[in-house]
């Protein structure tokens, strides 16, 4: 058991998993995967970014809720990212295509 490095209130760390004072299970680290390439995104990708695009009523007003879009460092490096967040945001219905 290792004592919990982030002051979350834990009982004890072991090397996988965390669990809280209420006895739920708490993850230090949760992956994502690449919305481009449906890739898992490592933990030492300091290059991947993850964007959260705004969702707006009909008005035009923010709605209080987002899509997000996860992309990893091998995409961002390529110059891919812009025409992968125009395909996934057109066919999520955020954007139309033109």
């Amino acid at each position: 058991q290792l004592a919990c490095p982030l002051d979350l209130g834990c009982h004890s760390v072991e090397f996988e998993r965390m669990i809280n004072d209420e006895g739920q299970l708490i993850d230090l680290y949760i992956p994502r995967k690449c919305s481009a390439t449906n890739r898992l995104i490592t933990s030492d990708d300091n290059a991947s970014i993850q964007v959260n695009i705004g969702n707006v009523n009909e008005k035009g007003l923010y709605t209080k809720e987002y899509t997000t879009f996860a992309f990893t460092g091998l995409v961002r490096a390529r110059g891919e990212t812009d025409a992968a967040l125009n395909r996934l945001a057109i066919s999520a219905k955020i954007m139309k295509d033109c």
